[in-house]
């Protein structure tokens, strides 16, 4: 496979990492070093595929809904409305959500936990192929989630990288094609050094070992919402966050068109006394990504954090009221969900009317992904916070 254009996309974004360590000092750098090495990155066997993937994913009006939850997680939302939390049951709650009729107009992807990369309908047809029937991208969360980092300021760092690689290729052979891992990093904590080395480092392994088994990475480093700060105390610490991991990304030779990016919206803390308008969350953000983030990246997909239904879309929407160099959309969970679970009460009769439900919010953040939404006519439900003190870190998502 012919790769010399691939190879210059990869140089450049390369050296996009490595320009503030050395091109401000570079003049006679040639002749300074002489012995310097050029790493050309080749191209694997996916590499075409990985491409196609996450431009299919980071198309116009579109984004990601996250299902991911583990069962623990899972359970907690399923408690909310009085249900247990069975494999039953959960097998009911997704099934609503990957059966809604249109689905695929407005969600290009959906993250899934493996029990349910591997469940089907009570009709016996494969979720992966519920999906594909719409024109959406099966993904899977990949990582064994946080646990304490020692060494730390009561942090936590995110295992799984044992086994990745066996475990990858066998998600794509059950149908995923993209893969996501969360860590997180804490504000209140620090967030020490080790911290940030760690988490970025991790996520590097993770989207090399993903990218080698057919898998398009997210990559996920989550700035927590914790904490009393203002808005500049998170942008500093995400452009931190982010040089670092980009850093790593390019040490262990990820190529950056096939990646997607998961960030955090730059927001004050959830404690801080001030609220942040969506302009001024949207110029924070943009600031932020134009900074650290390569063109060379295809999509920006970020969570909701805690936010309502309405702020997630307006925020979403703000971002995109001028061009990016990258795809600006949504993967969120909860402020996908919130309306679809209270809608649904886990009664059979509600199913349909639940479905609608995820219909309004998708297509409410299609728009907003090309900066065309109005929040006019939106409920009263849809504007009530999803923030739980406390459950940031025990949480897969917000």
């Amino acid at each position: 496979m012919a790769c010399s254009s691939l190879v210059k996309l990869n140089v450049a974004s390369s050296s996009w990492i490595a320009g503030q360590q050395s091109f401000n000092s570079r003049s006679g750098s040639a002749a300074r070093f002489p012995n310097r090495r050029v790493t050309v990155i080749r191209a694997g066997s996916y590499t075409d595929e990985l491409i196609k993937t996450a431009k299919s994913i980071a198309s116009p009006g579109r984004g990601i809904l996250a299902i991911d939850e583990s069962n623990a997680t899972c359970g907690k939302r399923l408690a909310s409305i009085g249900l247990d939390n069975t494999e039953t049951n959960r097998q009911a709650y997704r099934q609503l959500l990957l059966t809604t009729p249109g689905l695929g107009e407005y969600i290009s992807g959906a993250i899934l936990f493996e029990e349910t990369l591997y469940q089907s309908t009570t009709d016996g047809k494969k979720f992966v192929d519920c999906l594909r029937d719409e024109n959406i991208v099966p993904g899977i969360k990949v990582d064994k989630g946080l646990v304490p980092l020692p060494g730390s300021n009561n942090e936590s760092w995110c295992q799984g990288l044992d086994g990745l690689a066996s475990r990858s290729a066998e998600y794509y052979n059950q149908g995923a094609r993209f893969a996501k891992w969360r860590t997180v990093v804490s504000i209140p904590c620090g967030p020490s050094a080790l911290a940030v080395k760690e988490a970025a480092w991790g996520l590097a392994r993770y989207a090399a070992i993903s990218q080698d088994n057919g898998l398009v990475p997210i990559v996920e480093p989550e700035i927590l919402l914790d904490g009393d700060h203002p808005i500049e105390r998170t942008l500093e610490v995400a452009e931190k966050v982010w040089a670092e991991v980009f850093y790593y990304l390019a040490e262990n030779n990820v190529t950056f068109e096939g990646i997607l990016l998961k960030p955090s919206m730059v927001t004050p803390g959830a404690e801080h006394k001030e609220k942040a308008s969506p302009d001024t969350i949207a110029n924070y953000t943009l600031t932020m990504l134009r900074r650290r983030v390569p063109p060379a990246v295809p999509g920006i997909m970020f969570l909701s954090g805690g936010q309502s239904e309405v702020e997630a879309t307006l925020n979403l929407n703000a971002m995109n009221q001028s061009p990016n160099p990258w795809h600006v959309s949504f993967s969120y969970a909860r402020a996908l969900q919130n309306t679809v679970l209270k809608t649904w009460q886990g009664r059979p009769e509600n199913v349909e009317a639940a479905q609608k439900s995820l219909l309004v919010r998708a297509k409410a953040n299609s728009p907003a992904q090309l900066g065309k939404y109005s929040a006019q006519g939106e409920s009263e439900e849809a504007k009530k916070g999803n923030v739980c003190q406390g459950l940031y870190i025990l949480s897969d998502d917000i």
